[in-house]
């Protein structure tokens, strides 16, 4: 999978920040600015999922809650120092080949996520749950909605074409290797039986890292988000930090819901968290039973893409796959 982008030069920030501060859009937590929602009818949070539990509880006793345990079992045992690396290595060659998003994003009609305790749809849906999510509060910022569209595009890491991986090495919560495994992980006791866990060397609290390194220099257990964000880094991409930013780490609720490992962030992504925490909103509590009708809303994710390829502004994306 590669992405490769055009995009015009960007306002320096100062200026960002002034241009949105005339046009009354909300700024806040000292010059941060997200544009207001224009829409009267925007998204409404639900308080429970489509099985009718609270969003993200993990001890809810249904079926659904012992394979998702189960899933945190495997991925807390294997997901060491040393896979990450090896995985890495493997999957950042990028010899593959080409294809559309939109052809990407029909490939996850037969993706189901076993880690998410509150969707058992394909991840089509979860995609354009999102992205109609956000589009309803901002329908300006085309490149949240973009951003939304391909955030989990990684999970075909699952399917024959890229090698059939396990689900607990593609999907589920994030967390940092070569450091000490927080207590804000979800299932953390399974951590206990982790190779690295016993290892002095990642054992500690900044492990193999400095404070305040910056989570570009930190190892992400490895799935579907690091694998998108490698794709993104390894082609040059100048997609905007913060999308990038919501690429890699939407699945790392330790830090953004928990306030776990901050020790290893910088001020950028200090500054890029802030994004994340808006688009969590949109990702978390848009799963839905009640689909959306992908042939309605096609047109204009592909216009949308059509856009961007026609016009170079935003992004120009091509997904390759593993052959």
């Amino acid at each position: 999978m590669t992405i490769l982008i055009e995009q015009p030069a960007l306002e320096s920030q100062a200026e960002e920040w002034k241009r949105r501060v005339d046009s009354k859009e909300l700024v806040f937590n000292g010059g941060f600015v997200v544009p207001s929602p224009t829409s009267n009818s925007g998204f409404e949070a639900p308080e429970i999922n489509s099985f009718g539990n609270s969003f993200r509880d993990y001890n809810a006793e249904t079926e659904r809650q012992k394979s998702v345990e189960e899933f945190y079992k495997q991925q807390h045992i294997n997901q060491t120092y040393d896979f990450v690396q090896k995985m890495r290595k493997d999957y950042e060659k990028l010899d593959k080949a080409v294809m559309s998003i939109w052809e990407c994003c029909e490939l996850l009609n037969s993706v189901v996520d076993d880690s998410d305790p509150d969707l058992d749809e394909p991840q089509i849906q979860h995609l354009l749950q999102s992205a109609e999510a956000i589009r309803k509060d901002h329908p300006d910022e085309d490149w949240l909605h973009l951003t939304a569209l391909i955030h989990d595009l990684g999970k075909v890491l699952l399917l024959p074409e890229f090698g059939s991986l396990p689900q607990w090495a593609v999907v589920g919560d994030t967390f940092p290797v070569g450091c000490a495994f927080d207590e804000g992980n979800i299932h953390h006791k399974y951590f206990r039986d982790n190779p690295d866990n016993d290892n002095p060397a990642y054992n500690a609290k900044n492990g193999i890292y400095k404070e305040r390194c910056g989570l570009d220099n930190v190892a992400m257990s490895w799935g579907h988000d690091d694998y998108m964000y490698m794709v993104a880094k390894e082609n040059g991409t100048t997609l905007p930090p913060a999308a990038l930013f919501i690429i890699r780490y939407h699945s790392f609720y330790p830090l953004h819901k928990a306030g776990k490992y901050t020790h290893l962030m910088n001020e950028e992504d200090e500054e890029n968290l802030k994004w994340l925490h808006i688009f969590n909103k949109y990702d978390l509590y848009s799963k839905s039973k009640v689909l959306v009708d992908v042939e309605k809303v096609k047109p204009y994710y592909q216009s949308l893409i059509d856009k961007v390829r026609s016009t170079g502004i935003y992004v120009l994306i091509y997904v390759m796959l593993k052959l």
